[in-house]
C-alpha cells in the first residue's frame, strides 16, 4: 500500500491524545514519506506540536459546528487529496465529512454511522481488555502501520523547562511531587479531603514539597485545600497551558492523581506517577487506562472510598525510595 497523504483525527482530550502518539509514530515508521496531518481540539495543538510525526496540524473545534462550516471543510479537504483518514476515535462527523471529501481508504471504528468507512473494526474498547495505546495501534495496522516502540512520549526542550521553572519559584534542588486532586468524571474521583491529608504526611514525614496543578475551575478549591499549607506547597492551579504543565511535570519525582490527563501527560516526559483507579467499571479500569511504563503505582479497588490515605502514603514513599 503506497500512501502519500494521510489525514488523522482525534477530537477529544489531551489524555487521551497522549495515548495516540504510538499510533501516529506507527504510520510515520510505516510510510516515512508520507505527509502526515493531525485534525484535533485546538486545546491540544501546544501539546501536539511536541510530537515529531507530524506535518501539519487542523483544529477540528474551528469547524464541527454548522452544516456551512462542515460542507466548507468538505471542499478544504478535496484540496488536500489525501490518500486515507484515520478516525483514532468514534465520530459520525468524521465519517460523514471524510466520505464526502472523497478520501479513497477511510479507517475507523464501526460506529456512529461506520458504514461510510471501508477500513474499520468493532469498537469493543468498553470492555476494558486492553490498554488504549494497544487498541489505537490496532486500528492504524488496517493500514499496515506497526511500530516496535510503544512508549507514549513527547519531545521537550529542556531550556525551556529549566526557564519556566525558574518563573514560578522551582528551584533545581526541589524534593517536588505533583499532586492533581481533580478529575473530569466524578465517578474517578478519590475524596479531596483524603489529599489534602496526604499532601500534609508528605510534607512532614518526607519533607518534599508539593505543587497542585489543576484547571482555572479548581482554583478556589485548591486555595481552601492547601492555603494553609505554608511555603511547602506551589499552586500552579489554572496557571499553566498544557505544554508549560508538561514542563512543571517534568521536574518533579512524582505525580500523584486520580485517573485523569496529567497521569498521561506525566507518563509522556518520563516522570513517575502514583494512580488511583476503581476497578469496578470496565471500560475505566487501569488495564485500558492505566499510566503506561514500568516506573508508575496503580492503586485500584473496586470503590475509591476503600483506598486510604495511609495506603497512598506508603506508595508515594515506595516510589520515592525515601
Amino acid at each position: 500500500m503506497k500512501l502519500n497523504k494521510i489525514l488523522v483525527l482525534r477530537s477529544d482530550r489531551f489524555g487521551e491524545f497522549l495515548l495516540n502518539i504510538p499510533a501516529i509514530r506507527a504510520i510515520r515508521e510505516t510510510y516515512p514519506d508520507a505527509e502526515i496531518i493531525l485534525f484535533i481540539h485546538s486545546s491540544i495543538v501546544e501539546l501536539a506540536r511536541c510530537v515529531p510525526y507530524v506535518d501539519e496540524i487542523l483544529e477540528c473545534d474551528k469547524v464541527s459546528d454548522g452544516l456551512f462550516k462542515k460542507l466548507n471543510f468538505v471542499k478544504s479537504l478535496k484540496k488536500f487529496k489525501f490518500d486515507a483518514a484515520v478516525m483514532l476515535n468514534p465520530s459520525k462527523d468524521f465519517n460523514i465529512v471524510t466520505f464526502l471529501a472523497g478520501i479513497p481508504i477511510r479507517v475507523g471504528y464501526d460506529r456512529k454511522w461506520g458504514f461510510l468507512l471501508n477500513h474499520k473494526i468493532a469498537d469493543n474498547k468498553h470492555l476494558g481488555l486492553n490498554h488504549e495505546v494497544d487498541y489505537n495501534l490496532e486500528l492504524v495496522s488496517l493500514i499496515g502501520a506497526k511500530t516496535d516502540n510503544k512508549a507514549p512520549t513527547l519531545d521537550l526542550d529542556m531550556h525551556e523547562v529549566n526557564k519556566f521553572a525558574a518563573y514560578i519559584g522551582i528551584d533545581k534542588l526541589d524534593n517536588l511531587v505533583a499532586m492533581h486532586p481533580w478529575t473530569s468524571d466524578p465517578v474517578k474521583e478519590w475524596n479531596q479531603e483524603n489529599f489534602r491529608l496526604l499532601a500534609k504526611r508528605l510534607i512532614e514525614e518526607l519533607k518534599v514539597k508539593i505543587l497542585i496543578v489543576g484547571t482555572k475551575d479548581k482554583l478556589e478549591k485548591s486555595r481552601t485545600l492547601f492555603g494553609d499549607l505554608g511555603d511547602s506547597v506551589i499552586d500552579i492551579t489554572g496557571k499553566t497551558g498544557l505544554k508549560e504543565l508538561s514542563w512543571c511535570l517534568k521536574k518533579c519525582r512524582l505525580l500523584i492523581s486520580a485517573d485523569s490527563g496529567p497521569v498521561h501527560l506525566a507518563s509522556a516526559v518520563g516522570t513517575p506517577t502514583v494512580v488511583l483507579f476503581r476497578g469496578d467499571i470496565s471500560g475505566k479500569c487501569s488495564k485500558r487506562w492505566g499510566p503506561w511504563g514500568d516506573n508508575h503505582i496503580v492503586i485500584e479497588k473496586m470503590a475509591l472510598s476503600a483506598i486510604s490515605v495511609d495506603e497512598v502514603f506508603l506508595k508515594a514513599q515506595e516510589a520515592l525510595k525515601i
